[in-house]
């Protein structure tokens, strides 16, 4: 039966003038809508949030959203059409939908170029300021660091190479603050900058932002923690915020330098911590003003009602705020591309537009040198929720200005905001990138604007999540803080706003987020990128990836005898068995956290040979840029899906990334592997956190219970896969074992992989015992499966430790053998990483960390080697690394990857 619908019902208009509308649920192929009289006939199945003509569009013509143009029609247009693009069709290809989509676009995307008018400009008026005070109660801070609406006590990484230090501290914390009610927390502060040893291209922001996050009004102490020997260390960062003048003297704060045992250095972070925890516990919230309350606006997993109730939402409430004094902070810059004739309708002066204009060109120019395009924002999610390209994400994103408040400064990543009034603060539209540079600014609440239901939080900084419709709310309603879609629904926009308001005072006088009460968080500073210019670009868009064969080395050496108890599996033996839950995104990466730690808590699979459950949370599959970057990702991805160390895995996407479940599914397709054999969970689509960690649980449980008890059998050198590199200095003694030890492996019939960035590869020791040709050559790809036994080089686009090691492990390899010259490094989730050691001073420094200090000659130290190796081998010794819980784990981006 066709069903016939009155406009209001199923479509909204965002403003009079437009010629397409957006459905508000799912109009099936002929249904009628009535429409000013006339009746709408729907040629094809039109999904939530998707558009549909309402009045004729001649080919040629622009169609309109919100009044402004988003594209030009192909053809004509009728009314009741279902209009679409050509990436709105190839993503939706991609996923596996009961909606039968039409082959081709009927318009096509247009982007027009937008011009500061100098001559005619006229500066803008900001609303008026009220004359009475509201006020919330806060934690007042001195020096000019405002008033923070928590009280938190950070562990921050300096750089990447102490992520791992700062989260097991704060681990270990967690019950003691429990005991302090004055105190919100100790948090973690980790991420992936600054731990190389070349200086980064982002030096300066990143900087800029450490400073910003430790002289944060919601820091009550800070504990800063490096190696003080990466390229950004505490010293670097104490004497950069020196000379900018943030009031560093005015926070509790200790930086930390280790150098010696990861155990001693814990105890002592634990009791300079304990120390604090006393004295910040006794700190009282008092009334202050709210001019003092400075928010971040942000958006994340988009939708097409974003632009019409969430986002109108959060900047009516702005309005209030601003008029009450406050301040706001927009950013994401290139989700406004496309609209900044809205954004500077009203502009406090002409320098405030011109720098906001200057940003946007410098993405564009930043991009370009990179080999992408600033406008390929939109995600996958973006997509299926109803968002068909970087105009109209643009337009409904810049809809957190309201038409009456005036664009006051334009500041760059992480700059203080200063004085009250509206900023835009340059970023990529990478969610958590963004959010990094918001609360450097000072932001000391977060208000996120979802379509698909985006769970993410911030540490130290309470976020309240804002969701564009009713249907999204009821799903993730243990997720979400307000719902917009109740303006889709018939109540006032004005009173939406006065209620969140309210929530908004409570929240910042203490009252816990929906994110809080969830208990995760995540952090991510905007990424280094490896272009200057674009002068390099053309010669890295043509080099030709390694074949993926391996090298002919010297003439092998007779393997020693050597045995190790392995397991067996599907495709032969393995050193062990391990449950794997692989987040697809960055955002769904904390969830899956949680995931492992429960299962690994219940003893899940034991009797069945499961020994852990480990998860692989990273950075990557929403907020970067495609092309190189994205084969890099999916490659690798898929490296570990089929490690011979994982029995089972499960994908956990967040719902609305560029690399869902569904794109996943289709590459294991078309690598020829059946994606049944895996689990799939979604946050957003299965309700929640609760609900996606239940359906991994649900999928491991069904798949220990068909399991019988484990098998063993013993194995030589033969089925050894090895992964070799070093950090720091390598004696030619080592070098020389490390040569013989990669020979008798291979000769074996074994699989050795080096990474090209590997000072073994320059020692002249390994150089004359191993490689044939010393000019070599990377021989596989980045994360690349090895496909044979024999020995291979794989490329190492950076000099970042984790991202080395995370490639070494999706190469397929079971075990990593590191020699370490300058201090121990993070070990990885899922491969034991052996660290050795034979430095007398790196000795004396931490030899409690290291899992072997060689001695002897080289036929000694080879012995030595495949001794430890086969007690990794048989499960019978775990690395160090492994026990402390030092790990980390991050794909590289290559020299072309971007955040978006």
């Amino acid at each position: 039966m066709i069903q016939t619908y009155e406009f209001e019902e199923v479509g909204r208009l965002p403003m009079p003038g437009d010629n397409v509308a957006i459905a508000t649920c799912r109009l099936e192929r002929g249904a009628a809508v009535r429409y000013r009289g006339k009746l709408l006939r729907m040629d094809c199945t039109v999904m939530e949030g998707h558009r549909f003509a309402v009045r004729p569009i001649a080919a040629g013509e622009f169609l309109l959203s919100w009044e402004l143009p988003f594209g030009r029609a192909v053809c004509d247009i009728e009314p009741g059409t279902y209009v679409r693009n050509r990436e709105i069709l190839e993503a939706m290809s991609l996923r596996r939908l009961d909606v039968e989509m039409p082959e081709k676009p009927n318009f096509e995307d247009c982007l027009e170029p937008f011009h500061l008018d100098e001559e005619g400009f006229l500066p803008g008026r900001q609303v008026d300021r009220y004359v009475e005070e509201r006020t919330f109660l806060g934690y007042g801070r001195d020096g000019g660091r405002g008033v923070g609406t928590r009280n938190y006590i950070v562990v921050l990484g300096t750089s990447s190479r102490t992520s791992g230090y700062a989260r097991v501290l704060a681990e270990r914390l967690q019950g003691e603050a429990d005991a302090h009610p004055g105190i919100d927390g100790v948090v973690a502060v980790a991420h992936t900058e600054g731990g190389e040893n070349a200086e980064p291209n982002n030096k300066e922001l990143l900087l800029r932002t450490l400073a910003g996050f430790v002289v944060h009004p919601n820091v009550a102490a800070v504990l800063a923690v490096d190696y003080g020997v990466e390229a950004i260390t505490n010293k670097v960062l104490r004497d950069y915020m020196a000379s900018q003048g943030y009031p560093l003297n005015h926070v509790p704060h200790h930086f930390m330098t280790l150098r010696g045992g990861i155990q001693a250095f814990l105890e002592e972070g634990e009791r300079r911590i304990r120390e604090w925890l006393d004295q910040a516990g006794r700190i009282e919230r008092r009334e202050h003003s709210l001019d003092h309350l400075k928010i971040a606006l942000q958006c994340g997993g988009s939708d097409a009602f974003s632009g019409i109730s969430g986002n109108p939402l959060v900047a009516r409430l702005t309005r209030e705020l601003i008029r009450y004094g406050g301040a706001a902070n927009l950013a994401e810059t290139d989700e406004l591309i496309g609209a900044e004739s809205y954004v500077l309708q009203n502009v406090r002066n002409l320098e405030t537009g011109r720098k906001f204009l200057k940003f946007m060109e410098h993405f564009k120019d930043w991009s370009a040198w990179h080999g992408n395009s600033a406008d390929a924002n939109p995600s996958g999610g973006n997509k299926l929720r109803g968002i068909y390209n970087i105009v109209l994400k643009s337009i409904g994103a810049a809809r957190k200005r309201d038409p009456d408040v005036r664009l006051d400064y334009a500041i760059d990543y992480g700059e203080t905001m200063h004085e009250p009034g509206y900023y835009f603060m340059n970023s990529p539209g990478n969610d958590l990138e963004s959010i990094a540079g918001q609360v450097a600014s000072g932001s000391n609440l977060i208000f996120f604007v979802t379509g698909n239901g985006s769970i993410t939080n911030f540490p130290f900084v309470p976020t309240i999540k804002v969701i564009t419709t009713t249907r999204r709310y009821e799903l993730l309603s243990k997720e979400m803080d307000l719902n917009a879609g109740q303006y889709l629904e018939g109540t006032q926009m004005d009173e939406l706003a006065l209620s969140a308001f309210e929530h908004m005072v409570e929240i910042a006088s203490g009252a816990r987020s929906m994110g809080e009460k969830a208990g995760h968080s995540q952090v991510q500073i905007w990424r280094n990128w490896r272009q200057r210019d674009g002068s390099n670009l053309d010669t890295l868009l043509e080099a030709e990836l390694p074949r993926n064969e391996p090298l002919g080395i010297q003439e092998e050496d007779a393997a020693a005898t050597w045995t190790m108890k392995a397991v067996r599996n599907g495709s032969g033996q393995s050193g062990d068995q391990l449950g794997l839950v692989v987040p697809t995104s960055l955002c769904s990466g904390q969830i899956a956290r949680i995931c492992a730690d429960r299962l690994n808590a219940r003893g899940l699979g034991r009797e069945q040979g499961i020994s852990r459950f480990a998860t692989l949370v990273h950075t990557e599959g929403c907020g970067a840029s495609a092309g190189s970057n994205e084969q890099i990702y999916i490659r690798t991805l898929l490296g570990y899906l089929t490690h011979p160390l994982v029995k089972y895995a499960v994908l956990l996407e967040h719902g609305c990334e560029k690399t869902h479940n569904d794109y996943i599914w289709n590459k294991l397709e078309e690598e020829g592997i059946d994606p049944r054999g895996f689990g799939w969970a979604s946050v957003q689509l299965n309700g929640g956190l609760e609900n996606a960690v239940a359906k991994v649980e649900e999928f491991f449980t069904q798949a220990v219970a068909t399991s019988g008890p484990p098998e063993y059998l013993e194995t030589g050198l033969e089925g050894l896969h090895l992964g070799l590199l070093n950090s720091g200095p390598i004696s030619a003694d080592v070098a020389q074992s490390m040569a013989r030890l990669t020979k008798q492996v291979v000769g074996a019939g074994g699989k050795v992989v080096v990474p090209e960035n590997a000072g073994l590869l320059e020692a002249a020791a390994f150089k004359k015992e191993v490689l044939i040709d010393p000019d070599r050559k990377a021989s596989l790809a980045y994360g690349h499966r090895v496909p044979t036994s024999g020995f291979y080089i794989m490329e190492a686009p950076s000099g970042h430790w984790v991202e080395t090691l995370t490639g070494l492990g999706a190469t397929g390899v079971e075990m990593i053998l590191a020699h370490v010259g300058e201090h121990p490094v993070q070990g990885h989730p899922l491969v034991p990483v052996v660290q050795v050691a034979s430095e007398g001073r790196i000795l004396g420094l931490y030899g409690e960390d290291v899992d072997l200090e060689l001695e002897g000659q080289v036929d000694q130290l080879v012995g030595q080697l495949l001794e430890l190796l086969a007690a990794v081998g048989s499960r019978r010794y775990v690395p160090k690394v492994v026990a402390q819980g030092n790990m980390d784990f991050q794909l590289t981006r290559g020299l072309l990857g971007t955040s978006a």
